[in-house]
C-alpha cells in the first residue's frame, strides 16, 4: 500500500526530492494541499473529459478494497465496521501528512474520503462472501 501510494516514483526522483528537502517544503505543501472536501472530487467529473479522472476516483477507492477485506480476515477484533474504518482513516491520514511533510507528493483530503470508501466497499464484500460462502478468516473459530 504504501509502495502504491507513496513510493510510486521512480527511485532517481524520490532520493532528489529528499536531497532537497527543506522546511519551506512543508509551506509549500500546505499551500498546495486540499482541505476542502469534495474540492478534486468536483474538479475530476468537471473536467473528465480532460483529466484522467476515472483512474484517480476509482483508483483510490479500489486501493484499500483489500484493506476493508483483509484487515478483518486476518484479526478477529477488526470484524466490526467501525475499527475498520477507524483503521482506514488514520492509516489514509498518516499517508496524507507523510506527503504534506516530505513533498512526496500532496496532501488531498478527499483521497482520505475515497480512501475510506474503498475501505468500507472492501469490508462489506468481506462481510457478504463470508456469509454467502462461510469463508472465514484465518484466526476465526466460526463465522
Amino acid at each position: 500500500m504504501v509502495r502504491l501510494l507513496i513510493f510510486k516514483y521512480p527511485l532517481e526522483m524520490l532520493a532528489e526530492t529528499a536531497a532537497l528537502w527543506q522546511k519551506e517544503t512543508v509551506l509549500e505543501g500546505l499551500r498546495t494541499a486540499n482541505f476542502t472536501l469534495f474540492k478534486t472530487i468536483r474538479m475530476y467529473i468537471r473536467y473528465s473529459d480532460r483529466l484522467n479522472s476515472f483512474e484517480n476516483l476509482a483508483g483510490n477507492v479500489a486501493a484499500f478494497v483489500p484493506f476493508g477485506i483483509l484487515l478483518p480476515w486476518e484479526e478477529r477484533r477488526y470484524a466490526v465496521f467501525f475499527r475498520v474504518m477507524a483503521n482506514a482513516f488514520v492509516f489514509t491520514l498518516g499517508i496524507e501528512l507523510f506527503q504534506l511533510l516530505s513533498g512526496f507528493g500532496a496532501f488531498d483530503v478527499d483521497d482520505i474520503l475515497l480512501n475510506c470508501a474503498g475501505a468500507a466497499l472492501g469490508w462489506i464484500l468481506g462481510r457478504l462472501t463470508a456469509l454467502t460462502f462461510g469463508v472465514c478468516g484465518a484466526h476465526d473459530a466460526g463465522c
